[in-house]
């Protein structure tokens, strides 16, 4: 009799990672954050490995035998990345040591398992900072921060992920184990083959470690609230916070629709009775500016302008919270997603990126996308960068509201470029955009995308249908 898959599997990559490491998927494996949308993947087994030597291995015998791998990290993603399409998920979830935290030379190494929350935790325990602050920190994994190069709201100052990537140790196909880059702050002796892997979405080599570098905390830090009747006047703040002198370092703003839902989920404490303003829905959006600074009285000084900006821009409403209520207000921040979503039960929730100056425009365009598909909208993100969550509320129990919202999106995607932008600011492609490359970029630019896949990856196994499809 022949052996079926999965015990061919269980005793060949057993041998390799620990039999108690392969498995058939959970449901959970098979899902990411995009499991509103009824997205749900296949796959033959799930395999975690323990450390890099056993990823090389895995990938090695994965291409010995044609088998398509996706690699997995907190399964947070939210362009379906980590869903799979056959063979095996590779969960690096077991990569999760600090392999090395050098506070004395501004730097540290990890593995791709370790949570975004619990590395800033060791940061701050060894007195410095690691800037990049995508969110469900909790949850998300290094790996998968880099692999789709994320963002969040410090972006805006600080860079994206990549901008702290000193070097990784990667598996390249058909299963060699590579440095790149390393604690070396300066290298130029050959290509940049680190950020060619940062934001590739595992379908170039899979992460295994990075070193990462980092920065001593801010002596002071302020946050500025401005409310605005208009979108014109919101983007004329927008214009203002970078012109002022201010320099934020996070730009982030909330759309009416987002506050009709946000609003109501402010916190009831002492804290949250200055920014009641924040309940109204009438207003057409939120700035939050956060400044950082050496010194509390210039950046208190660069609080001030920005104040004074805003008001002329037409804020109708301006404060400068406390720092326990900045830290409540950061938290109230990250809950929107949930809070709109909670309206209707799911969203179709766009990364898409534009020009700075064009913000209004693409708020505009979005909404009226909304009303001509008779969904409902919402939008908020990083207005410093121009990347905007544009989001349609839906049912996601309603096949009708899905295709309605997918329809929509694809109107955003070519407002998007259109205005000069990009189809994803931070999310990444992953299956749920796949094959819009094309739409964005000059056909030999795509031929460029395609010939570096088959370069890296000549029988297309590595996150297969991401990125290039």
């Amino acid at each position: 009799m022949t052996a079926s898959p999965f015990t061919t599997l269980e005793r060949e990559l057993g041998a390799v990672v620990g039999a108690q490491h392969v498995s058939p998927p959970a449901i959970s494996d098979l899902e990411d954050a995009t499991r509103w949308t009824g997205l749900r993947g296949n796959a033959d087994a799930v395999v975690r490995p323990g450390n890099a030597e056993q990823v090389a291995a895995a990938v090695r015998w994965c291409y010995d035998h044609d088998m398509p791998i996706t690699v997995r990290g907190g399964g947070t993603g939210l362009s379906g990345g980590a869903v799979p399409e056959g063979g095996i998920v590779l969960s690096l979830e077991r990569l999760n040591r600090i392999r090395t935290m050098e506070p004395e030379w501004w730097r540290c190494e990890v593995e791709a398992g370790v949570t975004t929350e619990a590395l800033q935790r060791r940061v701050r325990e060894a007195g410095l900072r690691y800037p990049p602050d995508p969110g469900a920190g909790e949850v998300s994994h290094i790996g998968g921060n880099l692999a789709t190069n994320a963002g969040g709201p410090h972006a805006f100052g600080h860079g994206v992920t990549r901008a702290w990537v000193l070097g990784v140790e990667a598996v390249l196909a058909p299963g060699e184990l590579v440095h790149l880059g390393g604690p070396t702050r300066k290298d130029v002796a050959g290509y940049d083959l680190t950020s060619l892997l940062v934001g590739s979405e595992g379908t170039l080599g899979v992460i295994t470690a990075a070193w990462l570098r980092l920065i001593p905390p801010p002596g002071a830090e302020q946050t500025v609230i401005g409310l605005f009747p208009s979108l014109a006047s919101a983007q004329a703040g927008i214009g203002g916070a970078l012109t002022c002198g201010a320099v934020p370092v996070a730009l982030e703003l909330l759309d009416g629709g987002a506050l009709q839902d946000a609003g109501a989920t402010l916190p009831v404490q002492d804290a949250a009775a200055e920014w009641s303003h924040l309940t109204d829905p009438t207003h057409a959006a939120v700035l939050i500016a956060h400044l950082e600074g050496d010194l509390a009285e210039a950046t208190a000084a660069r609080g001030d302008a920005l104040v004074d900006t805003w008001q002329e821009a037409g804020a109708t409403w301006t404060a400068v919270p406390s720092a326990a209520s900045s830290s409540a207000l950061a938290t109230w921040r990250d809950s929107v997603s949930g809070a709109v979503a909670a309206r209707r039960g799911g969203k179709l929730s766009e990364d898409v990126a534009v020009p700075t100056d064009r913000v209004a425009e693409l708020l505009e365009g979005s909404a009226a996308i909304a009303r001509r598909h008779g969904l409902e909208h919402a939008a908020w993100g990083h207005a410093g960068d121009g990347n905007l969550h544009c989001s349609f509320l839906l049912d996601p129990t309603s096949p009708e509201r899905r295709a309605q919202a997918a329809d929509a999106a694809d109107e955003l995607f070519s407002l998007a470029i259109a205005l000069g932008g990009t189809i994803s600011g931070e999310h990444g492609l992953g299956r749920l955009k796949s094959g819009h490359l094309s739409a964005q970029w000059d056909p030999a630019a795509v031929a460029a995308h395609q010939a570096i896949k088959a370069a890296l990856d000549p029988k297309g196994l590595l996150n297969p249908g991401r990125k290039v499809a």
